[in-house]
């Protein structure tokens, strides 16, 4: 099948990057005389964020200001306020006192603002291919188990993030990466005995405070290499490393710069847990040495040097690091709660992936709007959300600039339809 229409912007991927983007294309097509036409494909069968981590009770990291939209444009009506008013929670909201709302009720923000724009998305819908064709992109897509093939003048990558686990470590039955954690235990046909959970983060010390509230008479084993779990430096100096004027800063520094400042800020995001979070499983721990009845179990400072997985869990061995000395655990239940990354674009960009220009590290280079720099003759821009930590910093693939980043990507697409030259296209196409 051939879709003979030529999109100016077709967004692969529907997560809160290009979802926050379609909100900027539709907010300037309301009065604008030159309309962008803008299609997005998404291989999830509905919009969902996360939906595997949507632990009841757990909030946000991050301020509801620094939404979709607010930092763009405060006025705008696709805002989690007007979220908030729409569903007739806004003085409540206000009530509750708290800048950091639960992680449901913004998944349930995103459904809203995502269903505002039902027009302009096709669900299940596989990007399989791209390739230029004379003077526009033509993207392959399955849906419904049939390819057809759509047309478009500039691409834009939203590709996600994908879980990250250990070198040698294969998930199964009983062996999980976070991500799918509320997907899956559901599937279990009777409460496990013990669970481990891998991980020093914010996700690792959520999963542990669930299954040790959800599995009440289970033994719950949190392993990770630090000696405890690390804070996050939440404080409003260290902040600025999220706000826009950083990803300026960030980009115009040199790489040695560039590696210092994510050295020094690794603490604002990286492998550090919410203070609350980390006092209340310290209480725990402690109220249940003081019972004589401790099921709540820190393994730090150590790592795991073996799994052995089986059909009902798996035998692991932990090692304490300061002596070596080793324990083996039989688990019902392994959790790794190791981080994500960014999904690699490479496979999706096939043949165009030699006319982008690469660094020595594997990274796609990224210009300051976002447009991929390119070597060959190409039909239009290819613009990357995510995965431009080496270029543009801390927030590539954090909630916290995406609103300010969508509006970039949006005037950056209309400049250049606005205002081609041969020299510009010489340059970056």
């Amino acid at each position: 099948m051939n879709q003979e229409k030529v999109h100016d912007v077709l967004g692969i991927g529907f997560g809160p990057s290009n979802l926050a983007l379609a909100i900027a294309l539709e907010e300037h097509n309301r009065d604008a005389d030159d309309p962008v036409d803008a299609v997005f494909f998404e291989r999830q069968p509905e919009f969902g964020w996360h939906r595997g981590m949507l632990i009841e009770g757990t909030t946000m990291q991050v301020s509801y200001l620094k939404d979709l939209v607010t930092m763009r444009n405060p006025a705008s009506d696709f805002s989690f306020l007007s979220y908030l008013h729409d569903k007739g929670r806004l003085a409540d909201f206000i009530n509750h006192k708290t800048l950091f709302p639960t992680r449901v009720e913004y998944h349930d923000y995103l459904a809203w603002a995502a269903e505002r724009l039902d027009d302009v998305v096709r669900y299940d819908s596989e990007v399989v291919e791209v390739h230029p064709v004379d003077e526009h992109y033509e993207v392959v897509v399955r849906h419904g188990g049939q390819l057809a093939v759509h047309k478009a003048r500039n691409i834009v990558l939203a590709l996600g993030l994908e879980a990250s686990v250990p070198e040698g470590a294969e998930l199964g039955e009983r062996v999980w990466h976070n991500l799918d954690l509320m997907h899956r235990v559901g599937e279990l046909t009777e409460a496990p005995r013990r669970c481990v959970v891998v991980g020093a983060g914010q996700s690792a010390a959520e999963v542990t405070d669930y299954l040790h509230r959800t599995f009440t008479d289970a033994e719950v084993c949190a392993v990770f290499g630090r000696y405890g779990y690390s804070p996050a430096d939440d404080s409003p100096f260290a902040n600025r490393i999220f706000d826009p004027q950083a990803v300026d800063d960030f980009y115009a520094s040199s790489p040695e710069v560039r590696a210092k400042l994510m050295d020094y800020h690794r603490n604002t995001n990286y492998s550090v847990v919410d203070l609350e979070l980390i006092e209340e499983l310290y209480a725990r721990a402690y109220q249940e040495k003081v019972r004589g009845a401790e099921r709540l179990r820190i393994h730090n400072a150590s790592r795991l040097v073996d799994v052995d997985t089986r059909p009902d869990g798996a035998r692991v061995t932990v090692e304490f690091q300061p002596t070596g000395e080793r324990s083996v655990l039989d688990a019902d239940l392994l959790v790794y709660a190791t981080g994500c990354r960014p999904r690699d674009p490479y496979t999706l960009l096939g043949e165009l992936a030699r006319h982008c220009e690469w660094d020595e590290q594997g990274s796609l280079q990224v210009e300051r709007d976002y447009r991929v720099r390119t070597t060959g003759d190409l039909p239009g821009a290819i613009y990357l959300q995510g995965g431009t930590e080496h270029t543009h910093g801390i927030t590539s693939s954090l909630l916290s600039n995406g609103a300010v980043r969508a509006g970039e990507i949006r005037d950056s697409l209309l400049t250049h339809r606005k205002a081609p030259t041969r020299d510009y296209a010489l340059s970056h196409y």
